[in-house]
């Protein structure tokens, strides 16, 4: 968990406090972000930051925080990008907002609204992503729908004048049938209900929506002004004649047959079937009377009367309105009981044309109603003869039931009712609605059943409360409240109602068994805080304590273990535990890690020898990175030199003891000998005043004691291991590094084949000892001088191959421009070609051009293993098989550069350089 678990519990080695670290200068946008950039760990930044986004910040200042935060922590970045995101969507549903409220208004402002563009508005908008939940946007749908709504009534309102203008003509027509004093005393009410439904016609078309209204309602409207006043206008003056010819006995009869029969019968003159009668009876006669003449003005009435009544019914017969047509029929029978004697025979002939044609509309619609309604008996009756396995469920059942219910109301809206078929439907509906009622009592008994389970929960869960009540196993606990909500949410579907009577008896039940656990918690909580607090002044002490920090955190695991937290409350509060120690531990590494990184004086000296190599690989001169590279070798080689010197000025003084040493007698070891010579030394003065003193040994330095470490196991480095015998741990101190050595002990062999070992320098004869290439540079030191190495050289094989190319192009301009001059130096042709080589082709190229490249070439790109053009393969192949009958010719990899010189001794020409380059390519690199 912490970094100190890695440390090895071996080591002796003391606890080194190293310097604290340096402070890092603030972010600039640490003073606006509340501290966000110098915040330690992800968790706080990202805190930090969600504290800022709460004060509202500037689009400007969330990009910039942004821009510098996403590539520091992407983590705490999302939320200022979700903020960036949100303030774009926001600023792009403002200009979708504007651009479809500019649409709206001007549907608003447009003279005429149509409902389908009104609609088709609102159903746009949702698909574009408009807001219309918002300003301005909810006004104007708002207005968009007043609007619509006061289109919709004045349609609505046409169909009623409509409807009224039919019963108007009617009661006139019925008045018509009666005697002329009922019609004479109506007359006065039928004047008003005229008067009043021409001015409710006038407000209709009078009103500023009446523009939006659609097409065919406006000639709707007309036809039954049109229709109304022609019937009115006739039966006003018939009711005015017949009451003057009341009066008046001179005075001409009405027009209605009705009255002119009650009027004449009032007079004593026969009825009009008693004057037809005699007429009938007079016709056998051979005069005849004249019929009397009609004024041509009546007869141009009567037919534009007629025309109007047959125009107004064709158009309601073309449109297909079933009731429109049947009034407009009604109306025109009226008008030719009136007007019909008047009219010529194709006029009568269009009028009978266009009644059949009404007649049959309105019987087709019946009809039509009528297969709607068997359509939907059928799907009712079908509804409990379905096939095995696929019968409806309960609340299916219901919805296609009212489905069905609705069909049938809107075919009843659209025809004559039919009560038979709709006798059959409504039984078939309500056998099918048993299944319906057994569901919903199904329902109920699950609803119950619910219902006293639950109940039974909250009993248990009071009973559980009480009995746990003085227990501390909180995690038990916890797991048992959770196991009880488990439960609750399982307990089956009840219904809204007795959800909400239940719901309160559970959150008291509940919230009592809970209640020892949230006081355990609560305590937990402030105990949980106290070892935070403990552990932020462990991390801000000066010398952080291991022993400490281990049982600070056992005590935290402790804590953790015995009182359960919700999850991410419980992982905040470790992340803010955790927090300062982490932190004292990244300070103790980065000092470490300082400290390793220091660079030595040497590895100053490399890095700025590799630096300059690299600047010397970038200028592209050769001369100038061999320097560089022979500088680098030198820096590398400088700190060798040093500590050759150093090595080899501490071997002069220990040759310059032991010579000291070895003048005494020999002895068989170097102990006794200073042993003997201090003894004659205190035994004879003169003596030992004349000897001079022994140098006195060069003190050995003192060695750094070694701290084992897991996973030693060579010999000597356990307790219970004892060293070896034979070879030492170092080669290099096998010698002098142990006392009594057998060479040491036996001293130099002077017979015998191995006796003059030490003269040849030891076991390996004359071979010269490792060099000392001094301390080890460091990484980046090392990894600099590496690189600067390999680049260059890279660089120069790469400025080889330029030079090669060169020396190859000004060879084949040599040949073109047949200059021996342009031949490239023996230096620049390269290792291949030796003085002799250049000097037969200068005189090639000095000569004048003579001879065949053909068999040259050939051989070049045999020497070269160039394939050759396809035109000369079978030349190729000939001089293969002539070269294998020449056993003592050289071969061409031998002669290719008297080949060349071959070559340019002949014409230059565009096909013979190209295949003398692509082998010069290659021959002259070998």
């Amino acid at each position: 968990m912490f970094p100190f678990f890695s440390r090895s519990k071996m080591s002796d080695a003391p606890e080194v406090n190293l310097a604290p670290a340096k402070t890092h200068e603030p972010h600039p946008l640490d003073a606006l972000t509340g501290g966000a950039f110098s915040a330690a760990t992800s968790g706080e930044r990202a805190s930090r930051i969600r504290d800022w986004l709460a004060t509202q910040p500037a689009p400007e200042q969330l990009q910039e925080v942004f821009k510098e935060l996403s590539g520091r922590d992407k983590g705490a970045a999302r939320a200022v990008r979700e903020r960036l995101d949100e303030i774009r969507r926001a600023k792009g549903q403002e200009a979708i907002a504007a651009e479809w409220a500019d649409k709206a208004q001007a549907l608003l402002a447009a003279p005429k609204l149509n409902i389908a563009d009104a609609l088709a508005w609102q159903r746009d908008a949702a698909k574009a992503g408009a807001p219309l939940s918002r300003e301005p946007l909810s006004l104007l749908k708002v207005q968009l729908a007043d609007r619509v709504k006061v289109i919709e009534d004045l349609q609505h309102r046409v169909q009623v004048q409509r409807e009224a203008a039919v019963l108007l003509a009617q009661r006139i027509e019925v008045l018509s049938t009666k005697p002329w004093r009922d019609a004479h005393a109506a007359l006065e009410l039928l004047r008003a209900d005229v008067a009043r439904w021409q001015e409710q016609a006038q407000e209709l078309t009078g009103d500023a929506s009446w523009a939006s209204v659609e097409a065919r309602f406006p000639p709707l409207l007309d036809a039954s002004r049109t229709q109304l006043l022609v019937v009115w206008e006739a039966f006003q003056p018939a009711v005015a004649q017949a009451a003057a010819a009341a009066e008046d006995v001179s005075a001409p009869l009405p027009p209605v047959p009705v009255w002119a029969d009650e009027l004449r019968a009032a007079r004593g003159l026969p009825t009009e079937a008693a004057a037809a009668a005699a007429a009938s009876a007079a016709a056998s006669k051979p005069a005849r009377v004249a019929k009397p003449k009609v004024a041509p003005e009546v007869i141009e009435k009567a037919h534009q009367l007629v025309r109007d009544a047959l125009a107004t019914l064709e158009k309601e017969t073309a449109e297909g309105h079933g009731k429109a047509s049947a009034g407009a029929a009604a109306a025109l029978r009226a008008v030719l009981k009136v007007h019909g004697k008047h009219i010529d025979n194709a006029l009568e002939q269009q009028v009978h044309t266009a009644l059949v044609a009404a007649g049959e509309l309105e019987g087709w619609q019946r009809w039509s109603a009528d297969q709607v309604r068997e359509d939907l008996v059928a799907k009712a009756e079908a509804l409990l003869n379905r096939p095995e396995g696929q019968a409806l469920g309960g609340r299916k059942m219901q919805e296609t039931l009212r489905n069905l219910r609705d069909q049938w109301k809107q075919a009843d809206q659209g025809g004559a009712p039919n009560h038979a078929l709709w006798k059959k439907f409504d039984e078939a509906c309500n056998a099918a609605h048993k299944v319906v009622e057994a569901w919903l009592d199904k329902i109920r008994a699950e609803a119950a059943e619910h219902k006293a389970q639950r109940l039974a929960l909250i009993e248990e869960v009071k009973a559980w409360a009480q009995e746990h009540a003085a227990s501390g196993d909180w995690k038990a606990i916890n797991r048992s409240l959770y196991q009880f909500g488990d439960r609750w949410r399982e307990g089956g579907h009840v219904g809204e109602k007795i959800f909400a009577e239940l719901q309160p008896l559970w959150k008291q039940a509940i919230a009592l068994a809970a209640a020892p656990l949230e006081a355990a918690q609560k305590e937990s909580l402030a105990r949980r805080h106290a070892m935070i607090d403990e552990a932020t002044a462990l991390g801000a002490a000066p010398a952080l304590r291991i022993d400490a920090v281990k049982a600070l955190q056992q005590r935290w695991q402790a804590e953790a273990q015995t009182v359960p937290l919700d999850r991410k409350h419980e992982q905040k509060l470790w992340d803010a535990f955790r927090k300062p120690i982490d932190e004292a531990f990244n300070r103790k590494s980065a000092d470490r890690d300082r400290a390793v990184t220091e660079l030595s004086a040497r590895d100053r000296v490399v890095l700025d020898a590799s630096k300059a190599l690299e600047a010397a690989n970038a200028t592209g001169d050769a001369q100038q990175i061999r320097a560089a590279m022979q500088a680098l070798e030198a820096a590398l080689r400088g700190q060798a030199q040093a500590a050759e010197a150093v090595a080899t000025a501490n071997k002069d003084a220990q040759s310059h003891a032991e010579a000291q040493t070895n003048a005494a007698p020999a002895a068989p070891a170097a102990t006794e000998i200073g042993a003997e010579a201090s003894a004659e030394a205190a035994e004879g003065g003169d003596t030992a005043a004349a000897a001079p003193a022994p140098a006195p040994a060069a003190p050995k330095p003192v060695a750094r004691p070694v701290v084992a470490v897991r996973g030693d196991d060579r010999p000597g480095m356990k307790k219970d291991a004892p060293v070896a015998p034979g070879r030492g741990a170092r080669p290099g101190d096998r010698r002098d590094g142990r006392p009594g050595d057998r060479d040491g002990a036996r001293g130099p062999r002077t017979d015998g084949r191995m006796g003059d070992r030490a003269d040849r320098g030891g076991r390996f004869g004359d071979r010269p000892a490792f060099e000392d290439r001094g301390p080890r540079l460091g990484d980046t030191a090392f990894r600099a001088q590496r690189e600067a190495m390999e680049h260059a050289q890279l660089a120069l094989k790469k400025l080889a191959a330029q030079a090669h190319g060169e020396a190859l192009t000004q060879l084949l301009t040599a040949w073109e421009k047949r200059d021996a001059a342009l031949v490239p130096g023996t230096q620049d042709l390269g290792s291949g070609v030796t003085a002799s080589v250049r000097s037969a082709w200068t005189q090639a190229l000095s000569a004048a051009p003579k001879g065949d490249a053909a068999e040259a070439l050939l051989r070049l790109e045999m020497a070269a293993e160039a394939p050759t053009p396809a035109e000369h393969i079978a030349a190729r192949r000939m001089l293969q098989l002539q070269l294998l009958t020449r056993r003592n010719d050289p071969a061409p990899t031998q002669t290719w550069g008297q080949d060349v010189a071959r070559v340019l001794a002949s014409n230059s020409d565009a096909a013979n350089a190209r295949r003398l380059q692509n082998v010069l390519k290659t021959l002259l690199r070998k």
